[in-house]
């Protein structure tokens, strides 16, 4: 038998306390090794930008959420942003090979360990820029996201290229208001997304008149704004083989807007003209902003089942969906937001309400005469997965004063309608159903289009 007192290898006899002491030192070192992993640098996931002429977003996806404060400098323009916690990889190495030539806003980027577990970020700027800098927590597929917003100090006004007359809007001015004041003496928090940079306006611009009845108007088009559904880091849905929903609407949108460019009396505007995200709300200022006088959401729809298929068309409800599956998509496409990376917990709410007040029911009874005609031309091409014109609470359908729909192109879920969704001549297919289901509806109610004297 052992005997327990027999000597350690050092020579020394130990008592039975003594051992027991050094045991529990022993399991004190092999705990330790675990204690710094508690404490490890968050790690860079992912790089992505998303150039393009209304801003540029730049997006950090890493895997545990860290603190960001930004600065800008100016000769020469620069944006400095230190982010906590954070180790230089070769992950966020990437982002200087990322930026290209072509991108209106950022030069250069130049990535360094500006002091221990603090990382600096310095952008060369093209022009002087109004930042928006947030996080976003784990959505979907993303885990946490810092988001560089960089947006012009001073937007071209989107009315210069499509019309002549730049008129102040009376509503737009009170939206705005409310947005730079809750009502309380506390400054509303600037929130990503949550209002347009100040437009250019021209020089001398007089007073805008008061209100008063619309009167006809012969040399101003009719004015359809075509608003493709997702994009940048939202890809909406994606089917069976990988087709992203926001390339195929904006696809459709793009040759939509030219076949109604080449209509004598109308003009087509894009809220995104481009691979990149806009907000729910911004795409409803923006349809206000250039004063048109329909909106168009396109989406293509998407289901758990891959059985189900065909086209739908849908309006604003202020009172509940018509049925389950549209209280459901309505839900998904909201949702757009959070994916997308919108800093929702500031939103004003003041001005949200407002905006779905002042959705009066003249503005959904439009809609639901556009809806009917579109709904009709686009049943020849597509089998219809309702054959009415379906109601639910989308956001983006909310402009007060602005016949809105939001058509569901084809389930991209159904693998024979992601076919025909890839398909560049049934995409010709449904422009041209759009396009004559909104002919039908100004045919056939041309008092309902709006002028402005």
């Amino acid at each position: 038998m052992a005997d327990d007192t027999r000597p350690l290898q050092t020579g020394i006899a130990a008592p039975r306390a003594s051992r027991r002491r050094l045991i529990a030192a022993a399991g004190t070192l092999l705990v330790l090794p675990v204690i710094p992993s508690l404490t490890r640098a968050a790690t860079i996931v992912a790089v992505r930008t998303w150039p393009a002429d209304e801003y540029t977003r730049v997006t950090l996806e890493m895997d545990s959420e860290l603190k960001a404060q930004h600065f800008t400098l100016d000769n020469p323009d620069r944006l400095v942003v230190d982010i906590e916690g954070l180790s230089i990889n070769s992950t966020i190495n990437d982002l200087v090979s990322k930026i290209k030539p072509n991108d209106p806003y950022i030069q250069s980027v130049r990535v360094g360990q500006n002091r221990p577990g603090v990382v600096r970020l310095v952008m060369d700027l093209k022009q002087p820029i109004a930042p928006q800098v947030f996080t976003l927590k784990p959505i979907g597929d993303y885990k946490y996201r810092l988001v560089l917003d960089l947006y012009p100090k001073v937007a071209q006004d989107p009315l210069l290229a499509i019309m002549d007359n730049a008129d102040t809007d009376p509503l737009a001015e009170v939206l705005e208001d409310l947005a730079q004041s809750s009502g309380s003496d506390a400054p509303v928090p600037s929130v990503p997304g949550q209002k347009l940079p100040p437009v250019a306006k021209k020089p001398n611009t007089p007073a805008a008149p008061p209100p008063r009845a619309p009167e006809p108007r012969n040399n101003r088009p009719i004015l359809v704004a075509l608003d493709p559904g997702h994009g940048g880091e939202d890809p909406g849905a994606i089917g069976r083989n990988g087709t992203r929903e926001k390339d195929i609407v904006l696809s459709i949108a793009r040759r939509l807007k030219k076949l109604i460019d080449g209509q004598p009396n109308m003009r087509a505007y894009l809220t995104r003209d481009n691979d990149y995200f806009v907000p729910l709300h911004v795409r409803v200022q923006k349809a206000r902003r250039v004063k048109a006088d329909l909106f168009i959401s396109i989406h293509a729809d998407a289901w758990i089942k891959p059985s189900a298929r065909g086209s739908s068309v849908f309006a604003l409800s202020q009172n509940g969906a018509t049925s389950a599956a549209a209280r459901w998509m309505a839900k998904r496409e909201n949702d757009a937001d959070l994916i997308g990376g919108v800093d929702l917990g500031s939103h004003n709410k003041q001005v949200a309400q407002v905006l779905l007040d002042l959705s009066t029911a003249a503005q959904i009874n439009d809609s639901m005469r556009v809806g009917d005609h579109v709904l009709t031309q686009i049943g020849k091409i597509n089998r219809l997965h309702k054959k009415s014109v379906e109601r639910a609470g989308f956001a983006v359908l909310k402009a007060p004063d602005i016949p809105s729909i939001l058509v569901e192109t084809a389930f991209i879920s159904n693998p024979e309608e992601e076919r025909l969704l890839r398909s560049p001549s049934h995409q010709d297919k449904i422009a041209r159903a759009l396009l004559t289901g909104v002919s039908d509806y100004f045919a056939a109610s041309p008092a309902l289009a709006r002028r402005e004297a």
